[in-house]
């Protein structure tokens, strides 16, 4: 059960870490590198704190599966699909990831409290 990890080295970016498990398959770089660059690219969209992401490739017979388990302080979201093929698998649990993502964040801001207008004006 090979396992890689990538951490973001941007300066003002939270630290994200993606670990990446294959099932039942061969270890490619390419299937590698397209889910790390996927979901590092919607975690800076959604995520403000550092993050660990566990993403699980498997095949079985001509089932193929993605499974993507994510950790942050706000947030904790788990996604799973299956088509005929690993990449389309992956898309597909981006994809359903970031509706999550996005139903969080907005339960998050919409429970913020809004100024009254009494702070607003600076009494």
């Amino acid at each position: 059960m090979p396992t890689t990890t990538v951490e973001n080295k941007s300066t003002d970016a939270p630290e994200i870490n993606v670990s990446v498990t294959f099932r039942h398959t061969e270890s490619t770089p390419a299937l590698k590198t397209y889910v790390t660059d996927k979901l590092i690219h919607i975690l800076q969209k959604y995520v403000r704190n550092s993050a660990e992401a566990h993403v699980i490739l498997s095949v079985e017979k001509r089932d193929h599966t993605a499974e993507i388990v994510l950790h942050s302080k706000p947030y904790e979201a788990t996604s799973k699909a299956t088509t005929d093929d690993l990449y389309s698998a992956i898309d597909k649990v981006v994809d359903t990831l970031v509706v999550q993502l996005r139903k969080q964040k907005e339960r998050v801001t919409d429970h913020k409290v809004p100024p009254t207008d009494f702070e607003t004006e600076g009494a």
